[in-house]
């Protein structure tokens, strides 16, 4: 009986030390994109495959998150185009969705702003290449929103980019892409 106590006391001395994680929901959660060219844009859509943020003494001290690259959407068309841009958005010319099929985010330092807002210097992981990011967190009591932007070609997606291609003219495609994330938990 004494071992048993013991245990649980140091598991739950551990799990306090560490903090509390709250799992995302993936349901409610949201990750929207927006890719630019000199033509338009295009809007979508992924999912998140998992995720959490972890609290201490109220404060976030951690967040890690999987994203599902195989739900990649396009919301801003239909039918025929729809799918010729999902297809070669999920191709090797882009994010080759088969041979990866998440991409992965760990928060790596987290400075409070106060009043809920943190900056996040995070490693985002794409293709099976990694790179820092920063971006804000604004965090509220069940949900957080964060607005990213995205050099694709520090991951390997140099497709239509006008920094690595010349007399691309009105084909050429920004390096730049727009993540919104809706966090709720």
């Amino acid at each position: 009986m004494k071992n048993l106590a013991l245990l649980l006391f140091l598991i739950f001395g551990l799990q306090t030390s560490l903090g509390q994680s709250k799992k995302i929901d993936l349901k409610k959660s949201t990750l929207t994109w927006t890719g630019k060219k000199v033509t338009g844009e295009h809007q979508g859509s992924l999912k998140f495959k998992n995720g959490s943020l972890t609290f201490k003494n109220k404060k976030l001290v951690r967040g890690n998150f999987v994203v599902d690259m195989t739900s990649l959407n396009n919301t801003d068309q239909t039918g025929t185009d729809k799918a010729k841009l999902e297809g070669h958005l999920k191709s090797a010319d882009f994010f080759d969705t088969e041979g990866y099929p998440t991409a992965q985010m760990i928060f790596k330092k987290i400075i409070s702003k106060g009043k809920g807002l943190y900056q996040i210097s995070a490693d985002l992981s794409i293709k099976g290449k990694t790179n820092p990011v920063i971006f804000d967190l604004n965090l509220k009591s069940k949900s957080a929103t964060a607005h990213l932007v995205i050099d694709r070609t520090k991951y390997g997606i140099q497709y239509g980019s006008g920094s690595f291609f010349e007399d691309l003219g009105d084909r050429t495609i920004y390096d730049e892409f727009d993540l919104d994330v809706a966090l709720a938990f």
